[in-house]
């Protein structure tokens, strides 16, 4: 089977990046999100991203325009009867994601590929909400998806060896860099990420050294491009102790118990950059 028609589900910062590289890479795209407005800003996102390119002579404002005409908005699930792949980038919740595959199981072709972008979610029960789990698969992108080479692909318990060469293939495709996970809470990269954030915030909570001193550290010590609360912020506090609980839940294992101080900051609405402030303030 050939992937000509994608709809990308979740119009954030996420879903518009995907929809940016899968229009970049020829390929005609629904940005799918429950309002109009959502989708407006993300096509917005999408509109910087191309214009600075454009500016640095990366891109031909031709390619720009070319790309652009390639994405349309979309409101409404029922769209996904049109397209050949379907990428889910939405809120990182189970609930959310199960309905989102329930309905989309009904409406898509039976030749259709059905994919998340979950960083840390199990694949096989995403796809058991399904009548296709060998078609359900997990593609996850790394942020800023423009730049980011690299995308997990994550095999579910039934996930066909065909499908998994399907996504494969497109990801070379995207030009990014497929590499094969297993589906483990967190797969590899926020099994490994998301802990190394959580002590970075246990080390701050338990005084051990200012958010400064700790990402100074890691960035001029370990050679780490941004510190790990720096990191945290751009992630989303509440994703990060998501993840965190996920990993938890799954492993049962204390070590990956949740910072108490990063439960306070997101019960407090300091989420990081998105929300203005976290472990530190943002314009």
């Amino acid at each position: 089977m050939a992937i000509k028609n994608v709809m990308v589900i979740g119009a954030g910062q996420m879903g518009s990046g995907i929809a940016q590289v899968c229009a970049q890479s020829g390929y005609t795209v629904f940005l799918n999100d429950l309002s109009a407005d959502q989708i407006e800003r993300g096509l917005k996102g999408i509109k910087k991203n191309l214009g600075r390119a454009v500016e640095k002579g990366k891109l031909e404002a031709d390619a720009m325009e070319e790309t652009l005409s390639r994405i349309s908005a979309s409101t409404s699930l029922e769209d996904a009867a049109e397209v050949d792949l379907v990428i889910e980038a939405a809120v990182e919740n189970i609930a959310v994601k199960a309905d989102i595959f329930r309905k989309l199981d009904k409406i898509a072709p039976a030749h259709a590929i059905l994919a998340t972008n979950t960083s840390s979610l199990p694949i096989t029960e995403i796809a058991a909400e399904t009548d296709r789990p060998e078609k359900v698969i997990g593609m996850h992108f790394m942020n800023p998806v423009p730049v980011m080479k690299l995308v997990e692909i994550i095999r579910g318990l039934a996930t066909a060896d065909e499908v998994y060469k399907e996504i494969e293939e497109m990801t070379r495709v995207l030009n990014k860099v497929p590499v094969e996970v297993n589906d483990f809470p967190g797969f590899v990269s926020n099994r490994i990420l998301m802990p190394m954030i959580n002590e970075a915030i246990y080390t701050l909570y338990e005084g051990v050294a200012s958010k400064e001193a700790i990402d100074d550290v890691m960035k001029l010590g370990m050679n780490h491009p941004m510190g790990p609360l720096t990191l945290a912020d751009f992630i989303g506090l509440d994703t990060c102790l998501y993840i965190m609980e996920t990993l938890y839940e799954g492993f049962g294992d204390s070590k990956y118990r949740p910072c108490p101080l990063l439960r306070k900051y997101v019960k407090a609405g300091w989420l990081g950059k998105k929300s203005g402030r976290g472990f530190y303030e943002y314009q």
